[in-house]
C-alpha cells in the first residue's frame, strides 16, 4: 500500500486570501465530494462490501465530525488542520470504548485521509495500480477500499492488523481471495519481492524455495471442483441442503444462479445502513420482495435488523455504550427503541405475501426462552408463521431444548457465537487464535444446539411449519471451510449457509463420506485440546481436500 496521507501541521492557519465562510465551504465541498464517492462505490457492490460502504459513507457525511471541524475553522484553523483534529478526537473516544467501537476508528481515519486528500487535490489513499497482477500487502485496510479490490489484479492480501472476522477478512473472503490477517513479519517485505501466500495454512514465504514450488505445483495440477448441481448431500444420499448468505436482491439472483438451495441468512442491514432514518414500509417490502423472487418455492431466512455492536443506526442505537459488542443490539433493540421491529415483520409479511418463496423469519441475539417465545408471538402477530432465533450467544446454546420448544428453527451465526464463547474480540488480530470456529468449546455448543433440536422435535409452536427434530443450520463463516463442514453435519447441523463461491468446494467434500463418517470426525473435533489440533486432525482424514486443493 501507498503512504499514508500525510498530517497537517497542528493549528495550522487559514491559508493566505481565504476566510471563515470560505474555508468552511471547502470543508464542506470536501466531505460531500468524498461521501458521494463512496455512495457511488456502494452503489456498483453488493453484500458486506455495499453495506460497508454504505457506512462509510455515511460517516464521511457525519454531522457531529463536520460540526466540530467547522468549529476549529471558525477559530481561524486551516480546513485539513481542523478535520484532521476533529477526527482523531472521536476515533480516540471509539478507541476508549473497546470491542467493535474501536473497530470504527479505522474508518474515522480513512474518512479523515479521504477529505484531507480531496483538500488538497491528491489521489485519496488506496490500491496500487499496477498492470502486473500483485500480492497486497498492507498494516490494515480500511473496508472501503477491500470493497472494491479486483481479484484479476490482487492475487492475495497480507494484513499485519485486523482480527480474522473484521470486515477487511470477510469482504476478501467473498471475492474470492486468499486473505491472511494479523501476519507477521509483513514490515520486512517491500515492493518487487517476490512472496509466496498459503491462504490455508495463513503463510506468507518471501523468496520461496523448492518446498513452495512442490506446493504451488500440486495446486496448479489440482482436480477441477464439479459444478454445484443444486444438491446438497452425503456419499450415502443423505440431504445437506446449501443455502446462500446474501444481503440484497442481486446477491440473491447471482446466488440462485450459483445453485444455491435457497437463502439461509438474509441480512436486512442493506436496507438500512447509511441512513438516518428508517426505511419506509414500502421501501422496506420492495427491497425483500427482490430476494424472495430469486428463490420461487425455496426457503428464505430472514434475519431481523441486527444493528449496533459494528453497525450503529443513528435512529436506534446508542454510541455511548461502553461495551457495544454485549451492549443493545440485534433483537434487543426492540426493547429500547420499540417500533422498529414490529414495523419491520410487517414489511416482510407483505413482501412474502405476494412471493411464491417459503419465508422463515429469525431474530439475531436471542438469548432465553422468554425472548424467543416474545418474538414468536411478534411474527405470529404479523402473520408470519415460522419463527426462528440466531443462536450467537453462549446461554442461547446451553438452553437451546427450552428456546427451540417456543420456535420451529435456530440458525447458528458462528462469527458471533466464537468470540462471546472464547471472550475474544472478532476483530482483533492479537486474539485470532482464540478466535477461530475450530476450538473444540464452540463445536461443543454447536453439537448442543443441535441436540436442543432433537431434543424439543416434539414441541411445536403455534402455527409451526416444522415436524419432527427442529431443523438447526449454521450461517455463520464456518459453514464455507469444506472440512468443517463436514464437522458440522456430523454435530446434527442439518444446514449450512454460505458464500456462494463456497458452494461447489462444500458439496464435493460432502460428497465423500457417508452420516456415519462424518459423525467420527466429529468427535475427533470435539476431543482436541485445540483449534489447530481439531482442524489438523479432520483435515489429514479427508484426502479429497488436497486433490482439490483445498
Amino acid at each position: 500500500m501507498p503512504d499514508p496521507v500525510q498530517p497537517p501541521a497542528d493549528g495550522a492557519p487559514l491559508p493566505e486570501g481565504a476566510d471563515v465562510d470560505s474555508e468552511t465551504e471547502r470543508l464542506r465541498t470536501a466531505t460531500q465530494t468524498v461521501a458521494a464517492g463512496l455512495k457511488a462505490r456502494a452503489a456498483v457492490a453488493t453484500g458486506d462490501a455495499a453495506a460497508v460502504l454504505k457506512a462509510t459513507a455515511l460517516m464521511a457525511g457525519d454531522r457531529t465530525l463536520l460540526k466540530s471541524a467547522t468549529k476549529l475553522v471558525a477559530s481561524g484553523t486551516s480546513a485539513e488542520s481542523a478535520i484532521w483534529e476533529a477526527a482523531d478526537a472521536v476515533a480516540t473516544q471509539l478507541t476508549a470504548l473497546g470491542g467493535y467501537m474501536a473497530e470504527r476508528a479505522t474508518d474515522v481515519l480513512d474518512v479523515r485521509a479521504r477529505i484531507v486528500a480531496e483538500l488538497r487535490g491528491v489521489p485519496a489513499p488506496g490500491i496500487p495500480d499496477s498492470e502486473e497482477p500483485f500480492v497486497l500487502c498492507a498494516v490494515d485496510l480500511a473496508p472501503a477500499d477491500t470493497a472494491t479490490l479486483d481479484p484479476a489484479k490482487v492475487l492475495a492480501l497480507v494484513t499485519s492488523d485486523g482480527g480474522p472476522q473484521s470486515h477487511t477478512a470477510i469482504i476478501a473472503r467473498s471475492l474470492g481471495l486468499p486473505a491472511i490477517v494479523a501476519a507477521t513479519g509483513t514490515t520486512a517485505l517491500a515492493d518487487g519481492d517476490l512472496v509466496f501466500v498459503d491462504g490455508i495454512t495463513g503463510t506468507v514465504t518471501r523468496d520461496p524455495g523448492p518446498a513452495e514450488e512442490e506446493i504451488a505445483a500440486s495446486y496448479a495440477n489440482r482436480a477441477a471442483l464439479p459444478d454445484f448441481d443444486g444438491a446438497g448431500a452425503l456419499a450415502d444420499g443423505r440431504s445437506v441442503p446449501l443455502l446462500a448468505n446474501v444481503g440484497s436482491g442481486t446477491d440473491a439472483v447471482a446466488a440462485a444462479e450459483a445453485g444455491a438451495e435457497g437463502v439461509g441468512l438474509l441480512r436486512t442491514e442493506f436496507c438500512f445502513l447509511g441512513r438516518d432514518k428508517e426505511p419506509t414500509h414500502e421501501e422496506q417490502v420492495e427491497a425483500y420482495r427482490a430476494v424472495f423472487d430469486a428463490f420461487p418455492g425455496r426457503k428464505v431466512v430472514v434475519r431481523t435488523l441486527d444493528a449496533g455492536a459494528d453497525k450503529p443506526l443513528p435512529f436506534l442505537t446508542d454510541d455511548t455504550e461502553p461495551n457495544p459488542a454485549l451492549g443493545v443490539r440485534g433483537y434487543r433493540t426492540d426493547g429500547a427503541t420499540p417500533g422498529v421491529l414490529a414495523r419491520q415483520l410487517a414489511a416482510i409479511a407483505e413482501a412474502a405475501e405476494n412471493s411464491r418463496a417459503d419465508v422463515w423469519t429469525m431474530a439475531p441475539m436471542i438469548s432465553t426462552p422468554a425472548e424467543a417465545e416474545r418474538f414468536a408471538g411478534l411474527c405470529a402477530a404479523a402473520g408470519l408463521r415460522t419463527p426462528g432465533v440466531m443462536v450467537e450467544v453462549p446461554s442461547a446454546a446451553v438452553l437451546a431444548g427450552q428456546i427451540l420448544q417456543r420456535v420451529d428453527f435456530a440458525s447458528i451465526g458462528t462469527n458471533d457465537l466464537t468470540q462471546y464463547t472464547m471472550a475474544a474480540d472478532r476483530q482483533l488480530g492479537a486474539l485470532a487464535e482464540l478466535n477461530d470456529p475450530w476450538q473444540p468449546a464452540v463445536l461443543h455448543l454447536i453439537k448442543a444446539t443441535a441436540d436442543g433440536g432433537r431434543a424439543a422435535g416434539g414441541a411445536t409452536s403455534e402455527g409451526s411449519a416444522t415436524t419432527g427434530a427442529k431443523p438447526v443450520g449454521v450461517c455463520g463463516e464456518a459453514a464455507a471451510d469444506p472440512a468443517l463442514a463436514v464437522v458440522l453435519v456430523g454435530l446434527g447441523v442439518a444446514t449450512l449457509s454460505m458464500n456462494r463461491r463456497a458452494l461447489p468446494a462444500v458439496a464435493a467434500i460432502l460428497r465423500t463420506v457417508d452420516l456415519a463418517e462424518a459423525q467420527r470426525l466429529a468427535g475427533l473435533a470435539l476431543a482436541a485440546p485445540s483449534a489447530a489440533e481439531a482442524k489438523e486432525l479432520v483435515r489429514a482424514e479427508l484426502l479429497e481436500l488436497e486433490r482439490f486443493g483445498l
